[in-house]
């Protein structure tokens, strides 16, 4: 095994004869189901293996399924599995940081998805609850809103003699 030009020696092999190419990663700073996820992408052109190294290295060798790679090829290899352990292991930091909220996201969706409540469901329900407060009545309908209060009289209509006669506030001035 050698060295690709330009890369890492002590992290990056490379057998040209062979055809394959292994990288060596430390499992602090790339965790193994990041080092699988990186892995799975290469499965439909490379075989791919996994061994450890040492206590926390993993060695991930990949060989071509088809044709004989060059030496360009195994290098994008590299390349491309470096980028795909970083995005992996950046995808699995953001599911630990934010694993309650998608918990939480995941339980409404399926909660969501069983259908409306049973009767069943239902008669367990408290219903003694006070109900909610609404100052803005945005729970009232158009016509309990905008209701006549019973003193308040009944506006002319809008054609009636009644009308005309009234004056009008427009155009006066104070």
């Amino acid at each position: 095994m050698a060295a690709l030009v330009g890369m890492p020696s002590d992290q990056i092999d490379a057998d040209v004869s062979a055809h394959a190419v292994t990288v060596t990663v430390d499992e602090s700073l790339y965790p193994l189901d990041a080092v699988y996820g990186a892995a799975y992408t290469f499965l439909d052109r490379c075989y791919v293996l996994l061994d450890r190294a040492a206590s926390n290295r993993v060695r991930i060798t990949l060989t071509p399924k088809g044709t004989t790679p060059a030496e360009s090829e195994l290098r994008n290899w590299v390349g491309e599995l470096q980028n795909e352990l970083l995005s992996c292991a950046w995808r699995a930091q953001i599911v630990r940081d934010n694993r309650a909220v998608i918990e939480a996201v995941t339980l409404q969706a399926v909660t969501g998805a069983m259908g409306p409540p049973t009767l069943d469901d239902l008669k367990d329900f408290d219903f003694s609850e006070e109900p909610f407060e609404d100052p803005l009545g945005i729970g009232l309908s158009w016509e309990e809103k905008y209701k006549k209060k019973k003193d308040e009289p009944a506006a002319p209509a809008l054609g009636s003699s009644e009308a005309a006669a009234k004056p009008s506030d427009e155009g006066s001035a104070t």
